[in-house]
């Protein structure tokens, strides 16, 4: 089981990039899927969750600006990042896990390889 993200890029602060993330190996429409990011130098960090059902939940420092969304029918999660900024930079990871609506790394089962988001100034 893999997950594949893909959409990173370098964009200008304001900017707006979309991450995808698709599963291979199995359907995960009945999984919570996650964003996390991890900034040179830091830990890494939940961004956003969505669950089977499209209930989504988000980090304080991207509400507002970010918007997580699921299709069941692609198998396929996205990542609207809008307003992005220098602080954003980072490589981004989605992960899943079949139970737990959580933001917490160690609830999720399955990780992706990351891509990199860099905002400039």
């Amino acid at each position: 089981v893999q997950l594949q993200a893909s959409g990173g890029g370098l964009v200008q602060a304001g900017g707006s990039l979309r991450l995808s993330c698709a599963p291979s190996g199995r359907t995960f429409s009945s999984y919570v899927m996650g964003w996390f990011r991890q900034a040179p130098g830091k830990e890494r960090e939940f961004v956003a969750g969505i669950r089977w059902n499209g209930y989504t939940y988000y980090a304080d420092f991207v509400k507002g600006r970010f918007a997580f969304s699921r299709d069941n029918a692609k198998n396929t999660v996205y990542l609207q990042m809008n307003s992005l900024k220098p602080e954003d930079t980072a490589v981004y990871y989605c992960a899943a896990n079949r139970q737990v609506v959580s933001t917490r790394e160690q609830d999720y089962d399955y990780w992706g390889q990351g891509t990199q988001v860099t905002v400039s100034s």
